[in-house]
Parts: C-alpha cells; sequence; structure tokens
C-alpha cells in the first residue's frame, strides 16, 4: 500500500503539502491525560478515532530530505529521538532512513480523491487512510526503510524478508520512546497488515517498554479495547495455500477493526464446497461489473458491544458463524464483497 501512493506522494511532496501534526489531550481520541509541550503524545489515531481538530495548528515539526531526494517532516521531538535511534544502529551497523512521516489531512484528502477517481469509491475504501484519520497526521508515525550495503531498500516486499534486522531494530525502539505501531496478528484492533517499519513515538521510553514487553497494541494499552486474540482454522484445502488464507483472514481482521466495540474471537475457513463456480457468479452478480475470478467464505465468532449505540447489532451478543465472502480479481487483490448469514 505505501508504494502504491508513490506517484500521488510525489506530486503532493512538490508542491509542499506533505506538513506535519500534533494534539493536547482529547479523551474522544483515546488521549491520556499526561501533555507535554502543546501536544498529547499518547493520541490515538485510527479507523474509529479521528485526528483532534487544533492538532495541525498545535504541532511543530521539522523538514529534512532522506536519502532518496525525498522531503519528509516530522514532529520535532520526534525527529529527535528517531537521530538518536538511528546513531544507536548504526554502531551495530545497521542503516535506515525515513521513508514518510507526517501527512496533513490536505493531501490525504487529495490522495483519496485521486484514487477515487481513478479506481473507485470500493478500491480507495480498503486501500487509503479515510482523511482526519491517518496516524501519519500525527507527525508521530514513522516509517522507516533500511540501507544495505549503501543501496536503499524501499520497498514493502524487500523490507519484509530482513527480519533479522527488524528484530535488532525493535529492540531499541522503546529506549527513545518508540513502540512498534502495526503488530501481526492484531489485525483486528490496529485495522493494518504487520508493517515492520511503522514505528510510533509516545514520548515516554518507560511506557514504550511496557507496551513493546507485553506485545500490546497502543489501542490496547490505552484502554480504547478489549485486546483480544484471534483463534484461526485453516481446515483443509485443496485450492488455497495457508499463506493465501493468511492474506483472506488479514483483510478480513483489518476490517472487522472498524467494527465499533465489537470483539472478534475466531475465524474459520468456510470450505472448498463454497469456491465453486456457482459461488462466483453469485459474488460477481452482486456488483456492477463485478470481474472476480476467485471466492472465498470465512466464517467468524464476535461479540458484539454491551451498549450498542443504535448498531444493527444486539448489545452484549455472542455471533456465531457470521459469514464474510470476499473476491480476488485478476491482480490478486481480495476484496470483500458480502457479510452477513
Amino acid at each position: 500500500m505505501k508504494k502504491v501512493l508513490v506517484f500521488l506522494l510525489s506530486v503532493i511532496l512538490a508542491a509542499g503539502m506533505l506538513a506535519g501534526c500534533g494534539t493536547k489531550k482529547d479523551a474522544d481520541n483515546g488521549g491520556s491525560e499526561d501533555t507535554k509541550g502543546g501536544i498529547d503524545y499518547m493520541v490515538l489515531v485510527n479507523k474509529l478515532n479521528k485526528l483532534p481538530d487544533d492538532w495541525e495548528d498545535k504541532v511543530e515539526t521539522t523538514t529534512f530530505t532522506n536519502t532518496v531526494g525525498d522531503e519528509v517532516e516530522v514532529e520535532k521531538k520526534a525527529y529527535d529521538a528517531y537521530l538518536k535511534l538511528k546513531a544507536d544502529l548504526e554502531k551495530e551497523d545497521i542503516h535506515v532512513d525515513l521513508d514518510s512521516a507526517r501527512r496533513s489531512v490536505d493531501a490525504q484528502q487529495e490522495i483519496w480523491d485521486n484514487f477515487t477517481e481513478q479506481y473507485g469509491a470500493a478500491y480507495t475504501a480498503k486501500t487509503v487512510a479515510k482523511p482526519g484519520y491517518s496516524e501519519h497526521h500525527t507527525g508521530l508515525a514513522l516509517d522507516l526503510y533500511l540501507i544495505i550495503d549503501g543501496k536503499d531498500i524501499v520497498e514493502n516486499e524487500d523490507m519484509i524478508k530482513y527480519t533479522d534486522i527488524w528484530a535488532k531494530i525493535h529492540e531499541k525502539l522503546p529506549e527513545y520512546g518508540f513502540i512498534l505501531r502495526y503488530l501481526e496478528g492484531k489485525e483486528h484492533i490496529t485495522g493494518y497488515g504487520y508493517e515492520p517499519w511503522h514505528i510510533r513515538y509516545i514520548d515516554d521510553p518507560e511506557k514504550a517498554k511496557e507496551i513493546m514487553d507485553k506485545s500490546q497494541t497502543l489501542e490496547g494499552y490505552l484502554g480504547a479495547v478489549n485486546e483480544t486474540d484471534v483463534s484461526l482454522d485453516y481446515g483443509k484445502s485443496e485450492v488455497y495455500s495457508k499463506e493465501e488464507l493468511d492474506e483472506i483472514f488479514v483483510q478480513v481482521k483489518c476490517d472487522f477493526a472498524a467494527w465499533e466495540g465489537c470483539e472478534l474471537h475466531a475465524l474459520r475457513y468456510g470450505g472448498d464446497e463454497n469456491t465453486g463456480k456457482d459461488k462466483l457468479d453469485w459474488i460477481n452478480s452482486l456488483e456492477d461489473g463485478g470481474k472476480y475470478v476467485k471466492v472465498v467464505e470465512i466464517v467468524g465468532d464476535f461479540h458484539s458491544p454491551k451498549d450498542n449505540k443504535g448498531t444493527a447489532w444486539e448489545a452484549d451478543e455472542e455471533y456465531k458463524d457470521y459469514q464474510w465472502w470476499l473476491g480476488c480479481d485478476d491482480e490478486g487483490s481480495w476484496s470483500i464483497v458480502s457479510t452477513g448469514y
């Protein structure tokens, strides 16, 4: 996703639109009571929690040029902490730079509009953070890239291979007030797949260490959600590999993160019997011009909020055997097409 945006971001950067954010305590956004320097470094911005309205007026940022020639804007204290982290890593011959940090709400809106025009509303909603709801607005979210033997490694599919290097980087994060933001297996909480490069500054090494030691999400630490684990049942399939089903499970979990107040408990593969032409024709019939080439059913169990807040769910209810139907296009991209019983 990050590299899909390169051509648009380069245009925005050239126009000087990629700038930084900050905030003070806002209880509605999951922030802590402790604020420093006018902004709340524990602010929670995700698919359910919007950037506080006064954030962009208060944040102080700095801008620099990275090794690939892009300008990157970062909140000042986060940037200072990053430089210390970077210097420490270099002692172990680990070299990093920042691919991106702060992105203004206006810049995100431009990305959203361009993607909607080119790829449609459904694809945009799946791949681009809604303007105002991206953690990158804060200036506290930093995307790293690696420099190996003098070569910039910037593509996600290339960076993900360096597991040992990322493990060493993650070990050092808390000392400088950073946490790993999007953990593997916690997609139903964060709303995003595992990103070893995406770190978040919280300006408190002790809290950062506590979060990292527990492999906790920021949402869970702040009490915004009851952080649960999800059991996955791959069944026996001659159609899909475990790796393919993992990708599908992550897609469902990322979508579920926007189900406010719900707790996901289990997901399971619906079986090869639900991958045939009849099911494929059915999901294609649900969308105008549907051109899916593969179909899958995922079945799950979740608990609804104690207060349903006017949603379709019964309050405080355990839902069993709920269905997600997904289609895959000829480019290998999965989309949720239908949900329900």
